[in-house]
């Protein structure tokens, strides 16, 4: 980390909610969304001029199958905290997906979705996601909270559909929506942005979106989400109150949010742990980032290392340690080795924490969120 990163680092670590405990969370993202549906579909987008080899999410990022949750659940079982509880893995989770043979039925006029338990179904070595989906909830290894409906913003999605964009028609026809890039690298809209707007009246469809999502996660999943946390990270806060109608406490955000207001106009507010809004809502921040996965400039041990460091700073003000890291780091359909790469990553990374930190309380969002509204 540089001298400024550092100093930067601190500084954001000042304001919000302080607790003397050392608490760790793990925030993983994107879970039940589709990404790149085969490494089938990837060789032929890769051979048509997509520049899929580009990212390390279209490259290695795929509805989780059975192994990544298996394993996954064997790595965090290996360790224990100062109250004997394992690491737990709050799971961001995407709760439905395109229907796409319904879509296209249609001829593109209309959009379908489906609970991603039906997507399971479409894929091989997923028969057994949904299972451990309720075994990781029971043994508090792996506990959902709600991403939003579906990884996508329907309405950009489906004009490009209705428009003829060959680059989007290709990718629907191989089962993928979350591209930036299209064919010979065309710029693209945001598609992962599900909660981004473009027009003012967009919030509209987005209050219905919510409804019906947060109704779905808790016919799923058995409780409803006390926690929200919006994909990519834009959200027009006037949507806070559907958030509210439907129990939803927490609120995921970025220290400066970018509040999209449409017709091009934004808002940037300013957020620390444990702030609330005039829904007696609270906002959670991140503090911490660890994405072995990542095709940038570190390598996995690097990454490890700046984690660590992170949570340093966390603990030097007071802070929980709340980490980001994106599925894509712990799944193997497409390719295994990126899942062996971060299954050890994890490893030597917890491995570090809980003998740097002998008192360490791993908890999830929802227990942190619980405790800063007790104190």
């Amino acid at each position: 980390m540089s001298l400024i990163a550092n100093v930067k680092r601190n500084i954001s670590n000042i304001p919000g909610w302080r607790t003397s405990k050392k608490i760790v969370v793990i925030e993983s993202d994107d879970w039940g969304s589709i990404r790149m549906s085969s490494s089938d579909s990837y060789s032929r987008m890769l051979k048509s001029g997509f520049p899929v080899d580009g990212s390390h999410y279209t490259k290695y990022d795929s509805l989780e199958c059975n192994d990544d949750l298996s394993n996954l659940y064997e790595l965090l079982s290996k360790y224990k905290d100062i109250h004997s509880r394992n690491p737990v893995f709050t799971a961001v989770s995407i709760v439905g997906n395109p229907d796409f043979k319904k879509i296209l039925d249609s001829d593109f006029k209309s959009y379908y979705f489906e609970p991603f338990t039906e997507t399971l179904k479409k894929y091989p070595n997923h028969d057994n996601v949904y299972s451990l989906y309720k075994e990781g909830i029971e043994k508090r290894l792996f506990v959902p909270v709600f991403h939003g409906r579906e990884h996508l913003n329907v309405k950009r999605w489906m004009t490009d559909l209705q428009n003829g964009n060959k680059s989007v028609i290709q990718a629907f026809h191989e089962g993928v929506t979350g591209i930036d890039r299209g064919i010979n690298n065309e710029l693209l809209s945001d598609f992962q942005a599900a909660f981004d707007i473009d027009e003012p009246e967009d919030t509209l469809y987005l209050e219905k979106v919510l409804t019906e999502g947060l109704t779905m996660f808790a016919k799923l999943f058995g409780y409803q989400s006390k926690y929200f946390v919006p994909t990519n990270g834009p959200f027009n806060n006037s949507l806070e109150f559907i958030l509210y109608e439907n129990k939803v406490q927490f609120i995921n955000s970025a220290k400066k949010q970018i509040e999209p207001l449409g017709n091009q106009k934004f808002k940037t507010n300013v957020r620390f742990l444990g702030q609330k809004n005039s829904l007696n809502q609270r906002y959670i921040t991140r503090n911490c980032f660890f994405e072995p996965s990542s095709p940038g400039n570190m390598n996995a041990d690097e990454w490890i290392n700046l984690c660590i460091k992170e949570i340093e700073i966390a603990f030097r003000w007071n802070k929980p340690a709340i980490i980001s890291s994106h599925r894509v780091n712990f799944v193997g359909h497409l390719d295994p080795k990126n899942r062996d790469i971060g299954l050890k990553s994890l490893d030597t990374l917890l491995n570090k924490i809980t003998k740097k930190w002998p008192n360490v309380e791993f908890m999830t969002t929802v227990e942190l969120g619980d405790l800063i509204n007790n104190n």
